[in-house]
């Protein structure tokens, strides 16, 4: 029993992480469909580029909540299974990256996914382990995000900054060291989702968001103006 206790909770985890917030919420109130804006992924990021802050907002919160409710299915279901409570978090973050709904054949006919980087649901699953780390968490991802400019490395920094807590946590006595599993197996997923990304990052050509993505559009469009000639 516990068992197929143990595969159900993995799988609704799975589909659970599936659901492409992003791509419900900009069709809901724009029409337009995300995966046709800039990076194509269903998450905060791109949602709010497609529909505006808090579209993108809602999004990422919707995102978290598919973590947290992947730790609690585990904890009801499989009480004191401690690997089922690190997998099924993790299954969701695979999920929101490879979407079984957003499945798609390209033109020479192979298999494609869909989905986000996996940022959000990487925190609501650290969020359901410990609630207030939401606390610490979402300010620090928003700071990253919006002081350095470029969503993949606020999105990639999730999971260390989530290890460093839990490792004091684990050291305090008042957490188990399993959780820096959870936290590993999140940024090799999150990396791995981010590599088109962080090969732009080395060249320097990584989108920029928020107010730095602007004062980079103006820049442009001086450098792109007519020089007015002196007589």
């Amino acid at each position: 029993m516990q068992f197929w206790l143990a595969l159900v909770v993995l799988l609704l985890s799975y589909l659970i992480g599936s659901i492409p917030m992003g791509l419900i919420m900009v069709k809901l109130t724009t029409g337009q469909d995300v995966r046709q804006v800039q990076s194509g992924r269903t998450g905060g990021t791109n949602a709010m580029r497609a529909a505006g802050f808090w579209v993108g907002l809602v999004t990422s919160f919707l995102d978290m909540a598919k973590g947290v409710v992947a730790v609690w299915l585990a904890r009801y279901l499989t009480p004191g299974n401690i690997w089922i409570e690190i997998l099924a978090p993790t299954l969701t973050i695979i999920g929101h990256n490879y979407s079984i709904y957003l499945l798609w054949r390209d033109a020479d006919g192979r298999i494609r996914w869909r989905g986000g980087a996996g940022g959000a649901p990487s925190v609501g699953g650290a969020v359901g382990y410990w609630p207030p780390l939401i606390f610490i968490l979402v300010p620090m991802g928003a700071l990253i995000l919006f002081g350095v400019g470029f969503a993949s490395v606020a999105t990639f920094s999730i999971p260390i900054i989530a290890a460093v807590i839990f490792a004091i946590r684990a050291w305090m006595g008042l957490a188990p060291w399993h959780y820096l599993i959870y936290c590993l197996l999140a940024e090799i997923l999150i990396l791995w989702s981010l590599r088109p990304n962080l090969k732009r990052l080395a060249n320097g050509t990584e989108r920029l968001v928020g107010w730095r993505a602007k004062r980079s559009n103006t820049r442009q469009g001086n450098d792109n103006a007519p020089k007015q000639v002196q007589s």
